[in-house]
């Protein structure tokens, strides 16, 4: 019986650790809205409302002409400023469509995953001096939209070159 009861603490304890009131995950998931909304809205206030100073946004992709891995990354000013020119606001139909969906919570860490018509983001969130902000960002491209990518990193790379 006590094997049992043993058993059943065990089983619980992840469910506990899960356990999240309805404020936080409100305020997680306003905050992973925020940074893909405010991304198609072209809404700096709303993507930097969402943002850590500390923040690192990543992505891995592969070099069409060397076939290598390269590693492109931004941070928090860059995306606010990317944001403020427009952001994502140019894709028809796109405002309105990021999906969030909380992935874990525990203690002052959450990892949310937001899907946009673009995109997949795997998003790291801490409490923040009681605020839920975004800290880490993995992010791919849906498969129709990396080219567009690529090839607008290679010209970038090409004019740094120069």
């Amino acid at each position: 019986m006590r094997l049992s009861i043993l058993m059943l603490a065990v089983l619980l304890l992840p469910a506990a650790a899960m356990a999240l009131d309805d404020a936080d995950r409100l305020a997680i998931s306003a905050a992973a809205l925020d940074y893909g909304e405010g991304w198609y809205q072209g809404d700096s206030a709303r993507m930097e409302r969402a943002l850590h100073p500390d923040l690192v946004k990543r992505m891995i992709y592969t070099d069409p002409t060397t076939k290598g891995s390269q590693l492109h990354h931004m941070d928090a000013p860059t995306l606010i400023e990317l944001t403020s020119k427009g952001g994502g606001s140019s894709v028809p139909g796109a405002v309105g469509t990021s999906q969030v969906e909380i992935l874990d919570v525990f203690e002052n860490a959450a990892v949310v995953k937001v899907s946009g018509p673009e995109w997949v983001d795997y998003l790291h969130l801490a409490q923040w001096n009681g605020q839920w902000l975004i800290i880490n960002v993995l992010w791919e491209f849906a498969p129709e939209h990396r080219q567009k990518f690529q090839t607008r990193n290679r010209s970038h790379d090409e004019e740094s070159d120069k």
